[in-house]
């Protein structure tokens, strides 16, 4: 049975880590494309946003909203769908779901659950903004957004100031 197929041995549906557009609607793959055109159901931070995405790709697909208020209650509501055997595509507003962004719950509990997850590449912000950025890239290191309030943010970047690596 291929990687990609939407139902495993046991029956499970796949889930699809798809990753979409920064900026430029045009900038998406055509894997997922058509991942996200054969996808029973997709999971998006922010339907609405989504729905252009997929109207301008003239996509027609069943959303649901899965973004960082609902994310707790609705990844079982999700893994009960692919239990059944449904394909499930998690999609961001820009880039790839789980890094940074609303996925990582439902991706560990599709690992747990021995539910295939396929990741759909595409666009990635940091590796854009690293190339063309004119810094080191044969070594970086991934840290993500730093705390919201200030003195938690300013012990995270004290920590990280001896860092040698470029810093994204």
């Amino acid at each position: 049975m291929p990687l990609n197929s939407p139902m495993d041995k046991a029956g499970h549906g796949t889930l699809y880590v798809v990753a979409t557009p920064i900026g430029n609607m045009k900038d998406i793959t055509l894997r997922a494309i058509e991942t996200l055109g054969n996808a029973d159901l997709v999971a998006a931070e922010d339907t609405r946003h989504t729905a252009r995405l997929l109207a301008f790709h003239h996509i027609k697909a069943h959303l649901i909203s899965y973004h960082q208020h609902n994310e707790a209650r609705r990844t079982q509501t999700l893994m009960d769908r692919l239990r059944e055997g449904a394909s499930v595509a998690v999609v961001s507003n820009a880039g790839t779901p789980s890094v940074s962004d609303p996925g990582y719950r439902l991706v560990v509990a599709a690992v747990a659950a021995a539910i295939p997850v396929v990741p759909i590449p595409g666009p990635s912000a940091s590796i854009a903004a690293l190339s063309v950025a004119g810094l080191p890239t044969d070594s970086f290191v991934f840290i993500g957004f730093p705390a919201r309030k200030e003195k938690k943010r300013l012990e995270q970047l004290s920590e990280l100031a001896g860092e040698p690596r470029t810093l994204l």
